[in-house]
Parts: C-alpha cells; structure tokens; sequence
C-alpha cells in the first residue's frame, strides 16, 4: 500500500468572469502551482495517482438538499450576468459555466481517496481538488465552497464504509463553520478547526467560531473550535495545540499560491512516512496562543476525561468573546494579512531549502542485531546493517564498564555504535539495535556519551524500564574517563525516565516520572509531558531504550517511538534488549518507516496516582519548559 494523489485537470475550468477583487484569489493555479511543485521535488512520482470522478447527486445529497444541488445544475446553461447576480445572494462566492462539474470533481474525488484507503488499496493520500468545502452549507455556498467536500465524505464513509467515530482537522486561517453546521449534533464525527478569530473580527465573524462552541444535543464536545486572537502564530503555537488539545481528544489550506504549493509538498512528504524536518525557532507559545489552547481546554474538560485528568479546569475566559455587532472582516488584501502570509511562506520555502541541501538518507531505517532473530518480519527497503566499529576505538569506550567486557556485550556496543554513527553522518534516518541484557545500562550509557562526542549539539534519551541514568552523566554528557575532542555547554543532554519509583525532577534535563498503569494514564504521559519537553528541547537525536521489565505493550512502544520521529526530524535511535519478542523490533522498525502504530485498544481513565505525578512534575518544569504551560487551567479575566 502507497499514497493515492486524487486530481483532474478540469477542475482549472472555473475561473472567476467580472470583476471583483475578494473573490479573485481563488484561481486555478491554487492547483496547477501546487502540482507543479510536487512535480519538482519527485514526489507525485511516488504516489499512486488516481484521476477523480465526479460525485453523483445522490452522494451529493447526504448533505446538500435537492433543491441547492438543482440550483447548481442549472449554472451550466446561465450567462455571465446571470452567473453574477446568482452570485452575490451567497457571501464570497463566484459561479462560473464549468463550476457544477468542477464542485462534483472536488467532491468525486474527495469520495474515491476515501474509498482507495478503507478497502486498503492505499494506506493514505491527498485529494487536489478545487473549489474548496469547508465553508459550503445544506442550502447556501459560501466562500467560494459550493459542495462541501469533506462533509460529504464524512457522510459517505458512515454509510458505505460502517465507520461509527471520524476525526475531520480543519487546518484553514478561516473557520469552516459548514462543516461545524452539518455535525454539531453528530457524536460520530470529532470536528476541530483551529482558525484565526482575532475576538470575532475575521471572517465569516461568527460567534459560534469561538471556543466556548462545543456542539449541542448529543454532539456536545464533538464540535472544537480553536480560535487564533494574535496573527503570526507559529511551530510552538501549533505544536502546543497538537499536544494539549487535538491529540488527547483524538486518541480517547490557504489561497497564496507559493505556501499553499510548499504545503502541499510537505504534506504529502509526511504521508509518504518520510520523516519530518526539525522545527525552527524557540518553542515557546505566544501568551494569546496560550489563553486561547486553555479556554478551549476549559470549555471541553466537561466533555473529555483525557482533559479533566490533565488539570483543566471548566472555566471560560471572558477574553476570547466576540464583541457585539457583525465587524467589518480583514480582507486577504489588507497589508497585515499579506505581512503574515509572506511569513509563513518564508518559512515553509525555508524547509524546503533544507530538504534540498539535507536530502532524505538513502537509507530510511537500519536495524542491526546481536544474532539472527526468528519471526522478524522487516518491512521492505530496511537495511539490515551488520558493521562495526573499530576494535581499538570500541574497546575504550566499553573500558569503564564491567557489563561490557563479555564479547557477547562488546560485539553489540560495536554495532550500535557504529549504526549510531551511520544516523549521525546523514546516511540512516532511524536505527533498531538489539543489546544483552544485562549490558542494556551500559550499552545506553556509552550511546549518549558517544552521540553528544560525535555531532549531536543536543541529544534526548528517554528511557523506560531498569534503566537509570548514571549518576556521573550531566547535563551535557562530559564524562572525564572517556577523552572527548568536542566542547560541551550545559544542557546539550535530556534524560528522561518512565518507569522510576517516583515522580521526581532533579534538574530540568533529568526527568523521571512512573510508568503509567492505564491507557490514558499512558496517553497523558506521552502528550502532556514527554513531547512537550521533547519539542521545547529540540534535540539533534532521540535515543529510546526499552529496557528490562519495561512494561510497554507493543502498540504503546510503537506510538512512542513514533511520535518522537517529530521532534528530532526522524533521527530515532530505538534499543532494545535481545530477550524482547520478535513482535516489538517488526513493528518499531514498521513505525520508524513511516508507518502508523497498531491501536492501543480501548481507552482507560488514567489512575489518580499517575495524574498526580503528572501534576507534580507539570508543576515543577512549566516554569522553565513552556511548552508544558498549554496544559495549565485557565486564569479568569
């Protein structure tokens, strides 16, 4: 299975026939720039292309009435006059010859990526498809969306399909308040928009665009709505909102030619399961970001028990309230609009410079083992990798420790190391070894110090099970006993522990937490408090080591390694001891390719041993660890 790229070039046909300055911006280069691009960076080449069919008018109709898509029909034979006075009954909206059979395109092929990944002939993919949806109603278009695509999918999926939960993320500068319309009285479908709302005065200006708009009847918490006040929102600010609002509840676009394009390009990247590049600039959220990720906190606690755990308190701030009256929206036109845009686009084509001058290593993940394993079932293109590094430098780096000094012991070290420095120098992405266990402490140890001596400025070691950090490692690695040619500064390494007795927090780098007995308790762990400082330290490597009894299903030892492909862009080093099953290193080594982790099975409330230790340490590291501040209950204003 591969990634489907749904498209057809009539969708270009409708372009707008007068004059009119708001509407001008949708055109069809919003597609023709970014296929183009993919093009560019050999990425549709990688995709399964499918051409889009139209959608009948019966799928049309699982939210549209008759009536609307009737209307819309009759477009084909109406002239330009007509078009234009038919067009400003909807707000934002221009209708052209070709846009009945462009909007039953965009919807078609919405509905053939649905149906390519739930029979299983992809595993995921992206539709192109113009005109948009998000904002299209039952009975009404509205800006510039005429069927809404998503919903319509979303509907298509229940009933073809038997699907019974869907998550829609609307990821747009604008709300797409249709959407929200057809299923905020619908449980089975989770929508979260995230959009800027500047207090009510960006359109479409609605109050129920706010955060205290959960949804109603029994869809009341199935609607989430994450409103931007401040422009210029960035990683940070987007990374806290992953982590404090989309993923807890998960678990229980744009019209600028150049950011769309490289958008694009991005996200088909990261459904290809190529690894994400490391995000840039300090990860600290804006104080607007922050009011706003904990008012929406608030506003669902009563909804969620992943959020009630997690300290949010049922308390909305007066703050984010839209002031009466309809304001006057800012227009795509207006200079501040375009100075965040330009923004944004600087960024984006910034990570595009670093994929032309860091290209993806040939090799995406190596595994190396102490002796050949029976069952290993290693996805396609994984190397397995049977280096060493040299005897003489080997054997000083395993001198301080006794556990090393069995040849069974030294042959495994020399292999990791030499696989460790095969991710360091750019030819591997990610890495799976097998160590003795009884060497599994040492062997960890040597990693860090070996990694922070040979190119990583900042290096992440989360550990989990008998696996103490050492007591003579600090904060930037430096050990005396081992000569090291590099300069260290202070704070170059994080070590964090998930299995000790103890919520404890020696310093901020040294972090040790229980491990969680429960599926949420898990879930908590991982998205309050391991990525939250994962991304506020943005490491160069991550080492995973599962330990002896390091009590981790399978699927929670994928989801883990997994998420942190994010924060060190794919570089994830996984060690495991050799007595684990051949089951963990297949699907470490599937998640480590860019596959998604198996399910972790039903969700359990967290125990309240484990939500106060979260607590505790959340309290302890927020004021140096900002990222961690999303979480806090919000003040009232």
């Amino acid at each position: 299975m591969g990634t489907a790229l749904v498209y057809h070039e009539d969708m270009t046909a409708a372009r707008l026939l007068w004059d009119d300055p708001e509407c001008e911006i949708e055109c069809p280069e919003r597609l023709t720039t970014a296929l183009e691009r993919l093009q560019q960076h050999g990425l549709e080449q990688r995709c399964l292309r499918l051409i889009a069919r139209e959608a009948s008018e019966a799928e049309l109709g699982l939210v549209h009435s008759p009536e609307y898509v009737a209307l819309l029909r009759g477009t084909q034979a109406l002239g330009t006059r007509e078009l234009q006075a038919l067009s400003k009954q909807y707000d934002a909206v221009y209708l052209h010859p070709s846009t009945f059979h462009c909007a039953r395109l965009a919807a078609g092929a919405t509905l053939q990526l649905v149906d390519a990944v739930l029979t299983g002939a992809v595993r995921n993919g992206l539709a192109l498809v113009r005109p948009p949806g998000h904002h299209s109603q039952r009975a009404a278009a509205n800006g510039f969306c005429v069927f809404n695509n998503v919903a319509i999918a979303a509907k298509h999926a229940q009933q073809k399909h038997g699907l019974h939960r869907i998550l829609i993320v609307d990821w747009d500068v604008h709300h797409g308040q249709g959407i929200q319309y057809i299923f905020e009285d619908d449980p089975s479908v989770l929508y979260f928009s995230w959009h800027r709302y500047e207090h009510g005065h960006f359109w479409p200006c609605l109050r129920e665009s706010d955060a205290d708009a959960v949804g109603r009847g029994q869809g009341l918490g199935f609607t989430v709505n994450l409103p931007w006040n401040q422009v210029g929102m960035g990683n940070a600010d987007y990374v806290a909102a992953f982590l404090h609002v989309l993923l807890p509840l998960a678990f229980e676009g744009g019209y600028h030619l150049e950011s769309l394009s490289q958008s694009v390009c991005m996200m088909v990247r990261a459904l290809l399961g190529d690894p994400a590049l490391p995000l840039s600039g300090p990860m600290e959220p804006h104080s607007s970001a922050l009011e706003s990720l904990q008012c929406v906190r608030a506003a669902q606690a009563p909804h969620w028990v992943s959020l009630q755990q997690q300290g949010a308190a049922p308390v909305l701030s007066s703050g984010t309230r839209c002031p009466e009256g309809r304001p006057s929206p800012l227009p795509p036109g207006e200079p501040e609009f375009k100075a965040v845009v330009t923004q944004a686009a600087a960024a984006l084509s910034s990570l595009l410079d670093q994929l032309r001058l860091h290209p993806i290593p040939a090799v995406r993940v190596a595994v190396t083992l102490t002796a050949p394993v029976t069952g290993l079932a290693l996805p396609p293109g994984v190397l397995c990798e049977e280096g060493s590094l040299a005897q003489e430098e080997m054997q000083a780096w395993a001198r301080p420790h006794e556990a090393l000094a069995q040849d069974e012991a030294l042959i495994a070290l020399g292999k990791v190391l030499y696989l460790l420095d095969r991710i360091l120098d750019g030819q591997v992405s990610s890495g799976l070894a097998a160590t003795p266990v009884s060497a599994a402490a040492a062997t960890l140890d040597v990693a860090v110090r070996y990694g922070l001596s040979h190119g990583a400025q900042r290096l992440l070691c989360v550990a989990v099970g008998k696996l103490d950090r050492p007591p003579d490692l600090t904060d930037d690695g430096y050990d005396s006993r081992v000569i090291c040619t590099s300069s260290f500064t202070s704070g170059r390494n994080l070590w964090l522990s998930i299995g000790g007795e103890e919520a404890t927090a020696p310093s901020m780098f040294h972090v040790s937490v229980p491990l969680p007995v429960t599926t949420g308790g898990f879930l908590s762990c991982v998205l309050a408090l391991v990525l939250p400082l994962a991304y506020s330290f943005q490491p160069h490597l991550v080492l995973v080591a599962l330990g002896p009894a390091h009590g981790l299903r399978d699927p929670q030892a994928a989801l883990l390694a997994a998420l942190l492909r994010g924060p060190a862009g794919g570089r994830v080093f996984a060690l495991v001891d050799e007595e684990s099953t051949p089951q963990l290193a297949t699907v470490l080594a599937r998640v480590l390719n860019g596959e998604a982790p198996p399910s972790l099975g039903p969700f359990s409330m967290a125990a309240p041993e484990d939500t106060q230790a979260l607590l505790y340490l959340r309290g302890r590291l927020e004021p140096t660890w900002k990222m961690l501040q999303a979480a806090a209950p919000p003040c009232v204003l």
